[in-house]
């Protein structure tokens, strides 16, 4: 007994030892070849991608906010009164058929995503005093919304650190959002915080019923983020937003660990030809 708990002792020291931190993202700065965990310290020069093509969408979706990819449709929306969903041709950007979420409202939509089993859309705009009490999640069967027998339900959340709603005026809070993700088994927001021009990170469950979203991390990302697109398979998360000059970029955030999205590797990368635009949504197809 003596022996083997000598070895087990000996082999747990050595595997320690092996492992060695740093930063281990050959496109960084300060790649370290020996490192084997990441901690998160990889730099990045300044970078940036030109579109390749463009097009103008039509006036239908003139007030667009959200995007994601679902087999062969690109689905957006608008943050008006809009409860129609849009299926765009990914090539033209035309409308190619429209769904209508009845029976919910459109106080501020901002957002878009899925799971295998449904669309989320986020309600959840707050940039006009920064103290709405009802913020919430409609959640809408894929297999319904083809069908044509919708019943959305609705995921409602607070954020757990909020607690002064005292209105802030126009475009002046950290509690606004216009950008979220759905895991397996959870929603993760990541807020548009005009007055610190940092995202922070919030979890609830992605089930019907009242729920508080809580407070995981912030982030400096020097802009406001305006939507988000997530590869589970891949623990890839892209952030999109704008710098307070309309300077599109996104974020790519990759090899985290767990659904801490902030611990591995932040690369901030510019759309160049692009100045002046208020981008509002990203999705993915590979």
């Amino acid at each position: 007994m003596k022996a083997l708990l000598i070895t087990f002792v000996l082999f747990l020291q050595f595997t320690l030892h092996a492992q060695v931190s740093g930063c281990t993202d050959p496109l960084s700065n300060n790649y370290n070849p020996q490192a084997t965990v990441n901690n998160g310290t990889c730099s990045y020069g300044p970078s940036s991608v030109a579109p390749v093509s463009s097009v103008n969408l039509p006036d239908a979706v003139n007030e667009t906010s959200g995007l994601v990819k679902w087999e062969e449709r690109l689905l957006t929306h608008n943050d008006n009164t809009d409860l129609k969903l849009y299926s765009l041709d990914s090539i033209s950007g035309a409308v190619l058929q429209t769904f209508t979420v009845a029976g919910t409202s459109n106080t501020d939509w901002e957002e878009i995503a899925q799971d295998g089993q449904h669309i989320y859309i986020g309600d959840f705009g707050n940039n006009g005093n920064g103290n709405r009490t009802n913020l919430r999640i409609i959640r809408v069967s894929k297999e319904e919304l083809l069908s044509g027998d919708l019943q959305a339900n609705s995921i409602h959340f607070s954020y757990s650190n909020q607690i002064n709603f005292t209105a802030t005026g126009g475009n002046n809070t950290d509690f606004d959002c216009e950008a979220f993700i759905v895991s397996n088994d959870s929603i993760y927001l990541f807020t548009k915080q005009w007055v610190s021009k940092k995202t922070s990170v919030y979890a609830l469950p992605k089930t019907p019923g009242t729920h508080i979203a809580q407070f995981k991390t912030t982030y400096d990302v020097s802009g406001l983020i305006t939507g988000a697109t997530y590869m589970e398979d891949k623990k890839l998360v892209v952030l999109t937003g704008y710098s307070t000059l309309l300077q599109p970029f996104f974020y790519l955030l990759y090899d985290f660990s767990g659904h801490s999205f902030f611990s591995g590797n932040k690369r901030k990368i510019s759309m160049s030809s692009m100045g002046f635009h208020q981008v509002e949504g990203i999705a993915t197809s590979n």
